[in-house]
């Protein structure tokens, strides 16, 4: 028997297919799984102009690899590789000894000691010190000297960012905002956890996930580039100028074509919407794969529950009001009170800026994942990602 409603599962269809006929995106995916039942629906084109999307086709995913960097880190902390409040020093040793900005509105130069050294929680819980400044540019002397060294917020561009060494060699140049375990900053850690796993374990970053997480749970299509016999099924992202889409990373010859210098565990992966399910249903199941664990019931249970305390929300929101109906777990958001009808308490997952979102529901059994092309032009993200949502839940009959 269904526990979903099939006439809401076609105006679940519809919602997305008018998003795409009134092109707000090029083209989507969408899918949900509940209790065993999954439905998929494809809309629009791969490319503006170009062949018809398939529930195959490959996606940039964003900051969905945060919550896949985060377990694969956890992995490591069953296994007493890494120990969550060990100090980073030895594995990274360019954060051994940070200088922390006086005042965030002062100027760079003017540093303090870190009162306590960096640890792989830190990491985890993205409160190590450094992150996205949301504001807008020049606000704070601090954000000219992370453009200086291209850490200014913006999409990923894997074909221009520098090697892990680098990449830490000049974060390391830059004071921290805060002291380390003293505020959450958004993005930066996962970049930072993502170098820390490969140091641990003398493996790139994509061979540790592909190994241990993509192999086990049949992730065929996720990865830090698309391979050249794929290729023909990678989207072209794009972004928005005025009220117009404009090509931000073409599938033939883009920045995902090729293997990058750096592994991005804030936002490198691409993968597909039967890809990200097989990760979302292992965390539903408490770390269960198809071919055994990948993690321990307890390590899911931490790694997406309320990993941080009210001083460290306080002043810290992505975007407005932003902890006010949820918090950060290990590399994703956890819903802390419902006040909409997606926002189920238990619930977590996260989206990527480039038009993507996962969301998984213990609660309702529930994977839900959105695949679209089309950046955001705001953190609280476009119409389609809400009405994708609340239609999706608004599937459920029981």
């Amino acid at each position: 028997m269904s526990n979903l409603s099939h006439d809401r599962l076609d105006r679940w269809r519809a919602t997305l297919a008018g998003h795409v006929e009134r092109g707000t995106v090029p083209g989507a995916v969408g899918l949900i799984s509940r209790r065993g039942e999954t439905h998929v629906t494809t809309h629009g084109v791969r490319a503006l102009g170009g062949s018809a999307l398939t529930e195959d086709s490959i996606f940039r995913v964003a900051s969905l690899t945060k919550p896949v960097v985060a377990a694969a880190a956890m992995i490591l902390v069953e296994e007493c590789v890494l120990r969550l409040d060990s100090p980073v020093a030895d594995l990274l040793p360019e954060l051994a000894e940070p200088r922390v900005l006086r005042a965030l509105d002062g100027p760079v130069n003017e540093t303090v000691a870190a009162e306590r050294p960096i640890t792989v929680r830190h990491l985890m819980n993205s409160t190590f010190g450094h992150g996205l400044i949301m504001a807008p540019p020049g606000t704070y002397p601090v954000q000219d000297a992370l453009a200086a060294i291209g850490m200014a917020p913006g999409p990923p561009r894997p074909g221009s960012t520098p090697d892990a060494d680098e990449f830490l060699r000049l974060l390391a140049t830059v004071p921290l905002l805060t002291q380390p375990g003293r505020k959450w900053w958004y993005d930066t850690a996962s970049d930072v956890l993502g170098i820390l796993i490969s140091r641990a374990t003398g493996k790139s970053l994509g061979e540790f996930l592909r190994e241990r997480i993509f192999e086990p749970l049949g992730m065929v299509d996720t990865g830090f580039h698309v391979p050249a016999d794929k290729i023909d099924r990678l989207v072209t992202a794009y972004l928005t100028e005025g009220d117009q889409p404009v090509i931000y990373d073409p599938a033939e010859g883009g920045e995902w074509s090729a293997a990058p210098a750096l592994e991005s565990g804030r936002g490198g992966l691409v993968s597909t919407a039967a890809d990200y399910l097989a990760f979302g249903r292992m965390l539903l199941d408490q770390g269960r794969g198809p071919n055994g664990r990948i993690l321990s019931r307890p390590s899911v249970q931490t790694m997406t529950s309320d990993q941080l305390l009210p001083s460290q929300r306080a002043g810290a929101d992505l975007i407005p009001g932003f902890f006010d109906n949820q918090t950060w777990g290990f590399g994703l958001s956890v819903v802390t009170r419902r006040d909409d009808i997606h926002m189920v308490p238990g619930r977590f997952g996260w989206t990527g800026g480039l038009g993507t979102t996962a969301q998984m529901d213990p609660t309702e059994d529930m994977v839900i994942v959105l695949l679209t092309q089309q950046a955001w032009t705001s953190p609280s993200g476009p119409d389609i990602y809400t009405d994708f949502l609340v239609s999706s839940y608004a599937t459920i009959d029981d």
